[in-house]
């Protein structure tokens, strides 16, 4: 089987090496050279003078990020809502999931499945606006909070509000993909154990809980650790789409808080340093709840 394996490859090694070169071609470029660009955080950079010329600072810039105001402010509102979001992005999918599996009907479950898939496909460009024509003080949930007798809500100018408009919005786009994926988990389980526990007299909820989610435990790791990197991250491309100055204090995060300081102010060794020390932690809980995952259910993702 092998020798008949390497046999093909050495017949038509030109012709995969012409599908793989593309894919390694566009991964250096996008991918590992940018990284160069870390020297920025270490630089009092200048893009005229660039990389080499610049003027080598050491950790300056990184001194100078702890001392700023509002650097542990937007950190914390960028770890409230990325756990917010991770969790519900987690909780949400595999209840969806169960449910759905449950519907005999392939028709309606096919619908259903498509319909909470859609907005995945959408950027929050478009779906930004959506929201704002929902939610805005003269938008169509206001103006059914006041068909029925309540105060509107300002929901886009409100501190405490928006955060949690933020997660939900984003739960609301992203669960529709995230519960195939935890579907398809559930279809890989043996139907022998469902019904072994349906002849020891098992409910339906305790088939859920002792069958069906430790068969998903390996996807839910999985899913848990991919999404672990983002959690100094809460979605840039949402975040800038919706907010505005009247909720700085509760929604700017790390990646609007890069994009104003870097780019916006032309600070760049700063933005490079913010960015720096996110990638830094997002490798180091990566790292960490793969082998947490590995003690727990013996079983590694990398």
């Amino acid at each position: 089987m092998k020798k008949a394996l390497f046999n093909r490859f050495s017949k038509n090694q030109m012709f995969y090496l012409a599908m793989v070169i593309p894919g390694i071609v566009f991964i250096l470029i996008f991918s590992y050279l940018p990284m160069f660009g870390i020297v920025m955080a270490f630089q009092d950079f200048v893009p005229a003078k660039g990389f080499l010329k610049s003027e080598f600072v050491g950790f300056e810039n990184f001194t100078y990020l702890f001392s700023l105001p509002d650097i542990w402010k937007v950190t914390a509102n960028t770890v409230y809502i990325a756990v917010g979001k991770i969790l519900l992005n987690t909780i949400i999918p595999i209840v969806f999931a169960i449910l759905l599996n449950e519907v005999r009907l392939k028709w309606m479950k096919k619908t259903m499945q498509t319909i909470m898939y859609l907005p995945y496909f959408l950027s929050w460009v478009i779906l930004a606006s959506v929201v704002v024509n929902l939610f805005s003080l003269d938008g169509t949930v206001n103006q059914l909070l006041q068909a029925i007798g309540l105060q509107p809500v300002n929901f886009l100018g409100s501190n405490t509000v928006f955060p949690q408009l933020l997660i939900w919005t984003d739960v609301w786009k992203g669960f529709g993909y995230n519960s195939i994926i935890f579907l398809a988990s559930i279809t890989s389980i043996d139907p022998g154990l469902y019904e072994s526990a349906t002849i020891g007299g098992a409910s339906w909820f305790q088939k859920v809980w002792h069958v069906t989610l430790p068969g998903m435990l390996p996807f839910i790791i999985l899913m848990t650790i991919l999404a672990l990197p983002s959690i100094l991250s809460a979605g840039f491309d949402q975040v800038y789409n919706l907010y505005s100055p009247s909720v700085y204090e509760s929604s700017d995060v790390l990646d609007t808080y890069i994009y104003r300081i870097g780019l916006v102010g032309r600070d760049y060794s700063l933005g490079a340093a913010v960015g720096l020390i996110r990638s830094i932690v997002g490798l180091f809980l990566i790292v960490t709840s793969n082998k947490v995952a590995e003690k727990m259910t013996n079983r590694v993702m990398f």
